[in-house]
């Protein structure tokens, strides 16, 4: 088992440029970690000479490059926009063949945003139509698809079309591949409403990575507000924190985990109140990966 971090505290930073990517590598490596888990927006190029410069600095720094924390949206109704998502998803495919280790790489894949209007059976046929449409592609490159309980990637208008379980679930039910698994976040299921560890222990046989971080509900605040949030960015409920300080139980968490032997990798997403915080998910985190093994 390995821990990565994601840079939730510095999304726009490495989005807009304004921080180099060769940073937050160096940022990273002073946490003692395994790795790090990419985005797609923190790559200003695709082609070779860039992503070679980016695994030669992470090389140098001793850091895997093991997850791609794409996000697809597989849920518009224009069959035109789902093929150039699919296409767009492909391109990633391809950066994790080149940036990631070959004993496990892995691309998130989701279903795509809860627009008005969709009905249920279209977001999920539409989301495992497009799933199916890579699994070839991520086969023939040695790359996981891995679909994460999701509750809204940053630059959405709208949530996650999957964030309730039932509708997950559904979707992952259908899609039955080697090359197919799932990416469990326990906080998704929080702001979904639902009980983590009821669904890890539907999901527990197809985890394949999880991303670890601790939310809550500020003062005053509701569940209903994050599911019905309809404006870029996260809902102004939000809450992140240290792991181990919030509302995941991860006593309870890795128990299940242990349960099936689980040994993939773990993210962390934290970060948003500062470094230190991040640092105290690290140390978290590798006391209960080590009463894992």
């Amino acid at each position: 088992m390995k821990l990565a971090v994601f840079p939730k505290g510095f999304m726009e930073q490495l989005s807009d440029g304004s921080m180099k990517l060769s940073e937050w590598i160096d940022i990273a490596a002073d946490l003692k970690v395994d790795g790090i888990e990419m985005y797609p927006r923190f790559l200003q190029a695709t082609d070779q000479i860039t992503l070679q410069s980016i695994k030669d600095h992470a090389d140098a720094r001793q850091l895997a490059i093991p997850m791609m924390c794409s996000s697809p949206d597989f849920t518009h109704p224009d069959p035109s926009y789902r093929a150039e998502e699919v296409r767009k998803m492909k391109r990633m495919i391809d950066v994790m063949t080149f940036l990631g280790p070959p004993a496990f790489r892995s691309c998130r894949v989701l279903s795509g945003q809860n627009r008005p209007g969709l009905a249920l059976e279209d977001g999920i046929r539409w989301t495992v139509d497009c799933i199916y449409q890579l699994l070839p592609y991520a086969a023939a490159r040695n790359v996981q698809l891995v679909m994460e309980n999701h509750y809204k990637d940053g630059f959405w208008t709208y949530p996650e079309f999957a964030q309730a379980s039932v509708r997950f679930l559904a979707i992952i039910d259908r899609i039955d591949s080697p090359w197919f698994g799932v990416n469990y976040d326990p906080s998704n299921t929080l702001l979904a409403g639902e009980d983590p560890l009821e669904l890890l222990a539907k999901v527990k046989h197809r985890v394949l990575t999880m991303h670890a971080s601790d939310r809550y509900l500020k003062e005053g605040h509701s569940p209903e507000e994050l599911r019905n949030y309809t404006m870029e960015g996260y809902s102004a409920a939000l809450a992140h924190g240290v792991i181990g300080r919030g509302l995941n139980d991860y006593d309870a968490i890795f128990r299940e985990l242990r349960s099936v032997r689980f040994d993939g990798w773990i993210s962390i997403e934290d970060g948003v109140n500062g470094i230190e915080d991040l640092k105290e998910s690290v140390h978290f985190l590798r006391g209960k990966m080590n009463g894992l093994r």
